[in-house]
């Protein structure tokens, strides 16, 4: 037998059969034997679609002087020593495994029917609901009126995302990614066999938190994976999703998605906690952590890097860029591209002239700026590479990150004026057509910019790196690696 908050499962020989507790937890109610039948059948409609030799229907059980049979559900019972949570934990190869499941749920994610109504559970506001309502369910859990540690930031940092993200949302709907998905993908309802993976238990109570992103769906099964301590294969497992559904979306849906799942799962531990279940109070502390941990991760960022010419900034822009996995934009290249003239073609002028007069420096900035935007309401983050000089600039530049509820890091680049000129009179041409002339008589008019933070490039680039990612990504350990998009060989 094995329980959970909402049923008990037996199992006897080559079956097992479910029952619904007679429970209701707001979010759903079995209270009658009418309610657990239909929860029943419709479980067995359902999961069909994912696993369609394992659900065999409906059955009953009959008590005498019982006054209606109680259902249950019928199933093949599937190997335990085929559990994908047993084979992770026994250290036994999964690759094989997860990128079958990942294509399998990858196809019925494609052929899924499509509605307005499936849609609405993909937008903006229709994921704050569900995060709010679980914010509601945990603040109500909490017995002595404080929540557990760490939710006051969650709750934080899920509204700035999302009030910043309106226009990502709308774009996955458009692209199709909201589905009627599976909804409870877990390691422990996922079986390896070797005809391929079955997936049980999909969620059956309420629709509307079946019908989610894709990615949302895949999500559930990283965090799973992450809880048994298998995050590679977690991040394996989301890109072999992501090849299979042909679904580009930016590291930080993915950190979103994955933190949700997991304090959707913290939810439920501490539901399970307040039944008495042992060892559930520490699951939902290490979930809770999880998701913080994904949610830091996610902010989606606005990293200016500036300082005068011969300062370091674009290498450092670019060694940046490269680490953190993000977009760089760079104000020389796209000063050339608004001229109609290939980056790396001379432009040099006198200061204040040519392509950097006050006007095509406004237009460039503007620009750089509105490319910025749109990749921020996105998800993407972006690194800006510019001198940032003028005190407009970057102001501009923070009403930008306050628009789209990105974080705003300045690096200010320095070095000593004779290591400067010394960079500008070797290095080889590029986009930039600044000289030493010009480097002077900028630094002349550059205005402090105590709000940046100072990297001296004068060193290693390895060591300017280093102090620039220790403003960029403050929380260190208690951030999430950054999702990448390893290669993916066919088939």
């Amino acid at each position: 037998m094995r329980e959970t908050h909402t049923a008990i499962v037996f199992f006897a020989g080559d079956r097992a059969y479910k029952v619904k507790k007679p429970v209701d937890l707001k979010f759903l109610d079995y209270t009658t034997v009418e309610k657990r039948r239909a929860a029943c059948e419709r479980e067995v409609a359902l999961n069909r679609r994912f696993a369609p030799d394992v659900y065999l229907g409906v059955g009953e059980i009959r008590v005498p002087h019982a006054e209606a049979p109680e259902p249950l559900v019928v199933m093949h019972r599937m190997p335990a020593e085929r559990r994908l949570s047993r084979l992770v934990q026994d250290g036994a190869p999964v690759d094989d495994a997860l990128r079958a499941i990942a294509r399998l749920l990858a196809a019925r994610h494609a052929d899924a029917p499509r509605s307005p109504e499936v849609d609405a559970q993909g937008t903006r506001d229709a994921l704050s609901s569900r995060w709010e309502a679980s914010f509601a369910q945990v603040r109500a859990l909490a017995e002595d009126g404080h929540v557990p540690d760490g939710v006051e930031e969650i709750e934080r940092l899920v509204r700035r995302y999302l009030a910043g993200r309106e226009p990502l949302f709308d774009l996955r709907i458009k692209q199709g990614r909201t589905v009627d998905g599976h909804g409870d993908l877990l390691t422990e309802d996922i079986f390896c066999l070797d005809d391929g993976p079955r997936l049980l238990d999909c969620l059956e109570f309420d629709d509307h938190l079946r019908y989610v992103d894709g990615l949302d769906d895949a999500a559930f099964l990283a965090m799973d994976l992450e809880q048994l301590g298998a995050p590679d294969a977690a991040a394996l497992f989301l890109a072999w999703y992501g090849e299979y559904s042909g679904d580009p979306a930016p590291p930080s849906l993915r950190h979103h998605y994955v933190a949700y799942r997991a304090f959707v799962r913290a939810k439920v531990s501490l539901i399970q906690a307040r039944q008495g279940a042992p060892g559930t109070d520490l699951a939902a502390r290490r979930l809770i952590t999880t998701t913080l941990r994904h949610l830091r991760t996610s902010a989606v960022g606005l990293t200016l890097v500036g300082g005068l010419p011969g300062s370091g900034k674009s290498t450092l822009s670019g060694a940046l860029a490269d680490r953190l996995g993000v977009t760089l934009l760079s104000s020389d290249r796209l000063r050339k591209e608004l001229a109609g003239i290939p980056a790396d073609q001379p432009a040099a002028a006198a200061y204040g002239e040519g392509l950097y007069t006050p006007e095509w420096t406004a237009r460039t900035y503007t620009a750089l700026l509105d490319r910025a935007s749109a990749l921020l309401s996105l998800g993407e983050s972006v690194v800006l590479d510019a001198t940032w000089s003028a005190a407009g600039q970057r102001e501009a530049a923070q009403r930008t990150a306050d628009r789209t509820s990105a974080d705003l890091v300045a690096l200010h680049c320095r070095v000593p004026v004779d290591v400067a000129a010394a960079r500008l009179d070797t290095r080889a041409h590029g986009a930039s057509d600044a000289d030493a002339e010009v480097a002077t008589a900028m630094a002349e008019k550059e205005p402090p910019w105590a709000e940046a933070v100072t990297v001296d490039t004068s060193g290693s680039l390895e060591a300017a790196v280093f102090q620039a990612l220790a403003a960029v990504r403050p929380y260190g350990s208690g951030q999430a690696p950054v999702f990448r998009r390893p290669y993916m060989e066919p088939g």
